[in-house]
């Protein structure tokens, strides 16, 4: 399979590096048009393209791994392309015109937007009780506060100086969180679109001076019975905002489209 990544951050580092190291072909890196020049310059061994139309023909596969905005501004245009997508920037579907346009463009390239795990596990089960009643769904998220720099936690909190007791910055809905938190609450959104939808997913966001790792956490209730599940996470090397089981999780995600044995 010959594909396309957008972004050219941590995540999009290790996924490349990864789907080398097994046999797929990474061919060309999509970027925003001002930042082409510089990256090229880099040395890539690859094509770098500003649009979705110079993307080469033999593209099969696009993989997008710059947030949101990446999502946002080159997601629809890929589907419609007549290539299948895949992301770890879940958090951008919360906003349901985005949402609404991405199966729209779709269904005109009858192609398919994978949504990629991203750092949290359980989401088979999750989905498979919300055949019968779910009656709760809440995500907890916690990192140390350096994992939280850069988000809206550092307008409510000192997180370079916070000592002591965990301290809770956010509470509300699974779509509050993602609209609020573009960068740190695909997680939340991910749980909300396996279960009970944005609206209904009870989210909560602490930094806790007390970890070295990201935790998170879903607990769940219905008419299946109830489940708890929880992982302590790393981060990856370069850039400890990024879950490393984030970008495993878009490994597995193409793996599994192009496999014989599907989970």
């Amino acid at each position: 399979m010959k594909i396309a990544l957008i972004g050219n951050g941590a995540i999009a580092h290790y996924v490349k590096q990864q789907l080398t190291t097994r046999g797929h072909h990474v061919a060309a890196l999509l970027l925003r048009a001002d930042r082409v020049s510089d990256v090229a310059a880099e040395g890539q061994l690859l094509e770098i393209v500003g649009s979705v139309d110079e993307l080469p023909e033999e593209i099969e596969h696009v993989i997008d791994c710059a947030g949101h905005t990446g999502l946002r501004d080159y997601g629809p245009q890929v589907l419609r392309s007549h290539r299948d997508l895949t992301t770890v920037s879940i958090g951008a579907l919360a906003d349901e015109k985005l949402s609404g346009t991405l199966k729209e463009a779709a269904q005109e390239g009858e192609s398919r937007l994978h949504l990629a795990s991203g750092a949290i596990g359980a989401l088979d089960c999750l989905r498979a009780a919300r055949v019968g009643r779910l009656d709760c769904v809440r995500y907890t998220g916690c990192k140390p506060p350096e994992g939280w720099l850069g988000s809206p936690a550092g307008t409510k909190l000192d997180l370079n100086a916070l000592q002591g007791e965990a301290r809770t910055h956010f509470k509300g809905s699974a779509r509050a969180a993602a609209i609020e938190y573009p960068k740190n609450a695909n997680v939340a959104a991910a749980v909300a679109l396996s279960g009970v939808g944005f609206d209904r997913t009870e989210v909560e966001l602490i930094a806790d001076p007390n970890l070295s790792q990201n935790v998170h956490e879903i607990f769940a209730e219905g008419e299946f019975g109830e489940f708890r599940f929880q992982i302590s996470g790393h981060t990856l090397a370069d850039n400890p905002r990024s879950a490393a089981l984030a970008a495993m999780s878009v490994i597995s995600s193409l793996e599994q489209q192009t496999g014989r044995l599907v989970f």
